[in-house]
C-alpha cells in the first residue's frame, strides 16, 4: 500500500435527489439542446446541485447523447464542501449508458481531494436514487 493510499478514507454515500430541469436556448444553430438544472440531495449527501446539460441526437427515436457538469454543495459524511460531477449519457439501439464521475481537482473546503463515481437508478415512480463510491484524503 502506498503512502497516498494509507492517507485515504472512502465510503459509499446513498440517497435520493429531486431534479428541476429547465430548457434553455439551444446551442450551435439549434442542433444542440441546452438545459439548466437544480438538484436537492437527501441521504448521505445533504445539499444541492446546480448544473448545465448539453444534448444532441434524437431522443424520440432512442438515438441521442448528453454531457453535463454540475456543482454539488453540502455535507458528505462529516465534511462540508463542494465538488463537481461530470456526466455522460448515451442512448442507442434500445439501450442506455450513463456515467458519472467526480471531476478531479474540483473538491473544495472539506471535500478537497475527493474522487469517485456515482451510479444513478431511476425507479418506476420517478424517484432518483444515487450511490456514490468515493475516496477522500484522511483529515487526521
Amino acid at each position: 500500500m502506498s503512502p497516498a493510499e494509507r492517507n485515504q478514507t472512502g465510503g459509499i454515500a446513498q440517497g435520493t435527489f429531486e431534479i428541476e430541469l429547465r430548457p434553455a436556448p439551444p446551442e450551435l444553430g439549434g442542433r444542440v439542446g441546452r438545459f439548466d438544472f437544480e438538484k436537492t440531495f437527501h441521504g448521505d449527501i445533504q445539499g444541492d446541485g446546480t448544473g448545465l446539460m448539453l444534448s444532441g441526437g434524437d431522443p424520440k427515436t432512442g438515438e441521442a447523447g448528453y454531457v453535463a457538469i454540475e456543482m454539488v454543495h453540502g455535507r458528505l459524511a462529516d465534511r462540508h464542501g463542494s465538488f463537481a460531477l461530470q456526466q455522460l449519457g448515451i442512448m442507442s439501439a434500445g439501450s442506455q449508458t450513463l456515467h458519472y464521475e467526480v471531476v478531479p481537482g474540483s473538491g473544495a473546503d472539506g471535500l478537497v481531494g475527493i474522487t469517485g463515481t456515482l451510479q444513478l437508478t431511476i425507479e418506476d415512480d420517478g424517484t432518483h436514487r444515487y450511490r456514490l463510491a468515493y475516496e477522500l484524503p484522511d483529515s487526521r
